[in-house]
């Protein structure tokens, strides 16, 4: 008898959540070992499964856009180079249900048949919130119960029934652009974090002039070695020390403790051209130069922009830096923590502005390269104070001299 192996998805970071984006076999199709069979989207990185063995799928068990859990098993492969398209150890009617999958029951508004047809996701949040089915009516396909159907309830009552959503006719000529999965679970990464944690922000104004200077004067000998040396870099290299002397920043929230990171695993929001963001993680921050720092920002941000993030690369964080300023903003606040994490540092445009500088009475204007910074933290772990002396550290970390 063929043996019958299970593909499994691997362990991911805590709290990622992952979608079955695309089979690229299907029922009864022949596949080779380390072949590419299923396409998984994060909120993080798109990532790919590739085979455990050679021979037959012989049973989807997640179809396309199932939400799944590491460990989950995604489908069933009959080893074998020889074996027999079409034979299976499975049952013949799982083979066709995985194949095709027939038409889910009619689901009621707030109860009902929505209790038969709630994915496990949306039943796991039902029960950490208390919740029964008949509470929520659902807005997805035919009225289910969808997982932001939850959170919006949670947040601040029932979702609006689509049944019941204001005509767009009105508007006049309009398209729908289907969502993809990383933009779903993006979204709804987003919604759970200000819903789970209370959200403060702390502005200061930073003064790059003299890391201007610093990098005007050894950027052509990072050059010379391969490397170009960003502002990104220095922002890094400041964050970590400033997460050295406020180490409650660099921590994550337990019900029944803080749990304070070691080392300063700093992601950096990235992004993408087709509209999603993707936060690769610099590991060990704190331990790196700025030449290492540079280096290493220039390869996590290429493979991340070319689509070649690997799952690893994106996993750990501990704090995060939004560099939003790149595209134009000034201020941006409150920037959605990257939860689990406790806070999130933003970096505005830019400018040239007009400074008094000089004793009181006796100023003078000088134009100086200026931006502001924020700090968004999550108010059960940290205050404002807190806040204050880490943006304190940072911009005085930026007055790098040689």
């Amino acid at each position: 008898m063929a043996e019958i192996i299970d593909i499994v998805l691997p362990q991911a970071q805590e709290g990622t959540q992952s979608i079955v984006a695309k089979w690229f076999k299907a029922v009864g199709d022949t596949v080779t070992e380390n072949e590419p069979l299923i396409e998984i989207s994060t909120d993080k990185v798109m990532m790919e499964i590739a085979a455990p063995g050679a021979g037959e799928l012989v049973e989807i068990v997640a179809g396309e856009n199932a939400e799944v859990k590491p460990g989950e098993i995604l489908g069933r492969i009959k080893l074998g180079a020889a074996a027999v398209k079409g034979a299976s150890n499975v049952e013949p009617s799982k083979a066709r249900e995985a194949k095709a999958a027939p038409p889910r029951p009619p689901v009621c508004e707030g109860g009902g048949a929505a209790a038969l047809d709630i994915s496990p996701a949306v039943k796991r949040l039902l029960k950490e919130h208390n919740l029964k089915p008949e509470q929520i009516r659902g807005t997805g396909k035919g009225g289910r119960i969808t997982h932001d159907d939850v959170l919006a309830f949670v947040s601040g009552g029932a979702a609006v029934s689509s049944h019941s959503a204001p005509s767009s006719a009105a508007c006049g000529p309009s398209k729908k652009v289907l969502h993809t999965p990383m933009r779903r679970m993006i979204a709804s990464h987003m919604l759970e974090s200000v819903t789970k944690a209370p959200h403060v922000t702390s502005i200061f104004e930073a003064d790059l002039e003299k890391a201007l200077a610093h990098r005007a004067k050894h950027a052509p000998d990072y050059a010379n070695k391969g490397v170009r040396l960003t502002l990104t870099a220095y922002f890094v290299q400041a964050a970590a020390k400033a997460l050295m002397v406020v180490p409650e920043v660099n921590s994550r929230w337990h019900d029944d403790a803080l749990e304070i990171f070691d080392d300063a695993n700093i992601g950096i929001a990235t992004a993408l051209g087709s509209g999603g963001l993707i936060v690769p993680v610099l590991k060990g921050a704190q331990k790196l130069d700025l030449f290492e720092t540079a280096q290493a920002l220039e390869t996590l941000i290429s493979r991340a922009r070319d689509g070649k993030t690997e799952s690893h690369e994106v996993q750990g964080g501990t704090f995060t830096i939004s560099n939003h300023g790149v595209s134009g903003s000034l201020v941006a606040a409150p920037i959605i923590i990257n939860q689990p994490q406790s806070a999130i540092l933003g970096v505005g445009k830019l400018e040239r502005r007009a400074v008094a500088v000089g004793d009181f009475g006796r100023e003078e204007f000088e134009a100086r390269s200026r931006c502001f910074v924020t700090l968004t933290i999550d108010h059960r772990v940290l205050d404002g104070f807190q806040a204050n002396k880490f943006l304190t550290t940072f911009i005085e970390s930026l007055h790098i001299a040689d």
